[in-house]
């Protein structure tokens, strides 16, 4: 159970994460803005979770496959 837990959290909340990181805020500050920007602006910040959310997904995909060309 822990690790569905886990792993849902790190797809759901991978974005904002990363974006926090990058900023250099609390991830927990950029999930509370998210949500009140969805709410505002009527989900449109929802393309912008979602281009993020698969842009990082491909990167990680892309680093993957380097790492087993490289063996």
């Amino acid at each position: 159970m822990e690790r569905l837990r886990r792993k849902l959290e790190h797809s759901a909340f991978g974005v904002c994460a990363w974006l926090g990181d990058k900023m250099g805020i609390q991830r927990s500050r950029v999930r509370i803005y998210f949500i009140y920007l969805s709410c505002l602006s009527l989900g449109s910040s929802l393309l912008f979770y979602f281009f993020i959310a698969f842009w990082l997904n491909i990167r990680e995909y892309l680093r993957e496959g380097r790492r087993q060309i490289g063996l």
